[in-house]
Formats: structure tokens, C-alpha cells, sequence
């Protein structure tokens, strides 16, 4: 664009641009210093009166989170508006600021003896030398962390991709089918994972691959099944996965503790040994019905991410064209209130998402250096079951931050539901005892609603 000015006209247009810049680092830098005097106003205000009914040791700390408190909320508004827009930092960046500079204000005088620097250069000098020290530390951590608290609201604000909306249980019930199918149909669902062992497996194809005529983007996994519902191996071949009735009957827990087994216990071998037949079962069943090609695979309740599950699904990968397996990479998302963390944490889905944090590590890296593709984001497991209003928006714009993926291997994020209708049928009967009281809550119906509402929200139906 410079190219056809002439000399003078560059050097002012340079110039204006070198203007522009300086009087906005200089605009952030009076806004940091302006908030930064009011929040140590806050804190000695704060201090002086809390010193009238608590000893100074207390008062200071809770002066303290008023002044940081008061950083987090004038920063956010003021200094860094061109990155936030106006909106709050994360909470978590708030209890960061705090933390990091509790510790560094408590550790600093044991670190920096005032009596070892008064022998090094003076009394007087290192009395100034440490003033300076505990005054400008914290200063320069705080202008450090509320930078990356900028550039973390920034990147949230700026949409990289649109997450895949993913349902899983297709086949369970006829209730859970209407709902996944009828999502499908209306283009608010983007795939689904299909239980080859389900009681309603046929009904849920028949109409699967009637739709799939007018939409033949949507993806269909296979929903890999361990832990109940019948084995598609014969019984007699798998005698250790199922029970008298043939149903499985091992836990997602005992199949963790059965991969912490030796490589070459005797239990662990022949039960090996049966998960390879069965999973070999489950994706001929899969083929037959769905047809041939590639695998796309995730697991019942997760299961998949079982160090001895996913290590034998590894060694078949080749074999069977398993070509993808799901991650549960899952970011914590922000924005959200108490209420939901305090439900994720009863719930036991903080507990869950921490398991399946780190066995994802693990699965992730095996994955790449066998050339399996996976998903570049996830959410699903923190809020499993009630994913629904502020969970799943807060989820969903997650998801939206994260950047494109430039990798062959990483496939768009995606965000997993479970909707379903009133439950018709009794699933204990037909070996799925694990998931009745999950497909029978009332929960499944507010999915299914908040699923809709979401896509009329954000527009983005297929």
C-alpha cells in the first residue's frame, strides 16, 4: 500500500503509525497504573479498618483479596478492553493473581535475608534494596498474569471452529433413538455412536440409513461396549467378560484394576486374549450393518480409554482400519456459575473428568505414533448427563475459541450429549441394568431441548 506514495508521504504515514502505537501503550500503561493505585488504595483502606477488630497477620491477607479483587475487575473493564470487551477474566486467573502472590510475599523475606544483604552492602542500602524488591515483584507478576488473562479472553472471543455436535447410546432404547434420529433429521446433531449389542440397534439403521441419503456427512461410530448388554463374541469363547446370562458383567473399575495387572499375569493374558475376539466381534457386527470401510471408534462410558482396552485396540488398529478414536481432552470452561462446579463436584464428574484426564494423556500419545486420528477438542464429561443451559453453553463457546486444527490427524472438537425421551422399555431386562436409572432421568428429555435451543441460538444447524 506504501509503495505508491512518495517519500514524505511514507515517512507520514510511518509516522502516524509509530504515533498510534505509542499513544496506545501509552494509554495501557496510565489505565494499569490508574487501576493499580485504586486497588492499593483498596487494600491500605481495607487494612486500616479491618486492624480495628483482627490482628494484623489476618487483616492483611483479606486487604489483600479486596485489592486483588479490585485489579481483576478494573483490569478487565479498563486496561485490557480491546481484548476482553468489557466482560470479566476468567475466575481462575483472579484466584492465580491471588495465590501466586500470597506465596511470593511470604517467601521473599525467607529467601532475601535482611541480614545477609546488610553484611553485602550496608545496612541502609539493603533496607532500600529490599523495599524495592517486595514493592516491584508482585507489581510485575501482576502486570504478567493479567497480560495472559488478555490474550485467554482475546482467544475466547475470536471463533476458530465450530465443535461437533455428537451423540452416544443410538440403539439403546426406541426413546433414545427418536431423539437422536429426530436431531439427526432436523440437521442439529453432526453424528452419533451406535451400539451394536443394543436392544433397539435395527430400528435405529432402518431410519439411520434413510437419512443418511439426505445428509451423508453425518458421522456413524461404532460405541464400543464392555461393561453390559450382550457380547457379540460367542459366549463360550469370552467366558470372563460375561456372566451366566451372557451379558458382560466387569466394570469400568475392573477393568482399570485388571490393567494394572502384570503384562504376563495369567489373568491378564486370557482375558486379552477374549477382549481381542470381542472387539474383533463388535466390529464385524458394526460392518454388517453399517457396511465396510474405516472405523470410527469410541467407547460405552468410556471405556475405550482403559489402559488395557485401549493398548488391545491398538494392537488391532492395522487389522481392523480403526482410523480414529475419540479423545477426552476436555478444557475446564469459563464463565460458569458456583452452582455448576458445585453439582460437577457432587456429582462425582470432577472425579470423573480427573481419571479421564489421565488416561487420555497416555491413550493420546500411543494414538499419534500409530497414525490414529482423533478429535482436536472435547467436552462431554465434566457436566455427563446434565448437559443442558449454562454447562452446555459455557461448553460449546469453549470449543469455539480453540483454534483450527492443522494436523491430518486432528479432526474438528466435539461436543457430547445424550438425549433421550421418556423410557419405554426396562433395559435391566435386556442387560443394560448399568445405564436404566442414566436413560430413565429426566435429565435426557432437557438435553434434548437444550440441544434444540442451542442450535437456534448460535445458528449453526447444519
Amino acid at each position: 500500500m506504501l509503495r505508491g506514495l512518495s517519500a514524505s508521504g511514507r515517512y507520514g504515514c510511518e509516522r502516524g503509525v509509530q504515533t498510534m502505537a505509542f499513544r496506545s501503550i501509552s494509554t495501557r500503561l496510565s489505565l494499569y497504573g490508574l487501576v493499580g493505585i485504586v486497588a492499593a488504595a483498596v487494600h491500605y483502606g481495607v487494612l486500616i479498618g479491618l486492624r480495628w477488630v483482627m490482628p494484623t497477620w489476618l487483616a492483611n491477607p483479606l486487604a489483600f483479596l479486596a485489592a486483588s479483587l479490585t485489579g481483576y475487575l478494573g483490569h478487565a473493564r479498563f486496561t485490557f478492553r480491546p481484548e476482553t470487551g468489557g466482560a470479566r477474566f476468567a475466575r481462575r486467573w483472579l484466584v492465580m493473581q491471588y495465590a501466586i502472590n500470597l506465596s511470593v510475599c511470604g517467601l521473599l523475606p525467607l529467601a532475601l535475608p535482611s541480614a545477609t544483604l546488610a553484611t553485602l552492602i550496608g545496612t541502609n542500602a539493603s533496607t532500600a534494596v529490599l523495599d524495592t524488591i517486595f514493592v516491584f515483584t508482585p507489581t510485575v507478576l501482576n502486570a504478567l498474569i493479567w497480560s495472559r488473562a488478555a490474550r485467554f479472553s482475546q482467544r475466547r472471543r475470536s471463533h476458530g471452529q465450530r465443535p461437533r455436535l455428537h451423540a452416544d447410546d443410538l440403539g439403546l432404547s426406541q426413546a433414545t433413538n427418536e431423539a437422536i434420529l429426530g436431531l439427526i433429521e432436523a440437521g442439529q446433531l453432526d453424528g452419533a455412536s451406535l451400539l451394536v449389542n443394543g436392544p433397539k440397534t435395527r430400528p435405529a439403521l432402518e431410519r439411520w440409513h434413510q437419512l443418511a441419503t439426505l445428509n451423508p456427512n453425518q458421522q456413524l461410530c461404532l460405541h464400543l461396549c464392555l461393561t453390559e448388554g450382550p457380547s457379540s463374541a460367542p459366549c463360550d469363547v469370552v467366558p470372563d467378560l460375561v456372566n451366566s446370562h451372557g451379558h458382560f458383567h466387569l466394570s469400568f473399575g475392573q477393568w482399570l484394576l485388571l490393567s494394572l495387572l502384570p503384562r504376563r499375569h495369567r489373568r491378564r493374558r486370557r482375558v486379552t486374549r477374549q477382549l481381542r475376539l470381542e472387539i474383533a466381534a463388535q466390529i464385524q457386527r458394526f460392518r454388517q450393518l453399517c457396511g465396510p470401510g474405516p472405523i470410527a471408534l469410541d467407547g460405552h462410558q468410556h471405556i475405550h480409554l482403559v489402559p488395557l482396552v485401549h493398548d488391545t485396540l491398538i494392537s488391532l488398529a492395522a487389522d481392523q482400519r480403526i482410523s480414529w478414536i475419540r479423545s477426552t481432552a476436555e478444557p475446564l470452561p469459563t464463565g460458569l456459575p458456583l452452582r455448576c462446579w458445585w453439582e460437577a463436584l457432587r456429582g462425582a464428574g470432577l472425579l470423573k473428568w480427573s481419571v479421564l484426564q489421565l488416561l487420555n494423556a497416555k491413550a493420546s500419545r500411543r494414538q499419534r505414533r500409530h497414525g490414529i486420528a482423533s478429535n482436536s477438542g472435547f467436552a462431554g464429561v465434566l457436566f455427563t448427563g446434565q448437559m443442558s443451559g449454562a454447562a452446555l453453553q459455557a461448553c460449546w463457546l469453549e470449543l469455539c475459541s480453540r483454534k483450527l486444527p492443522d494436523d491430518r490427524l486432528q479432526t474438528p472438537a466435539q461436543l457430547l450429549v445424550h438425549p433421550g425421551g421418556p423410557l419405554e422399555c426396562d433395559l435391566e431386562e435386556s442387560g443394560f441394568a448399568v445405564s436404566a436409572p442414566f436413560a430413565s432421568s429426566p435429565w435426557r428429555q432437557r438435553e434434548w431441548r437444550a440441544i434444540q435451543q442451542l442450535i437456534q441460538t448460535t445458528g449453526t444447524a447444519n
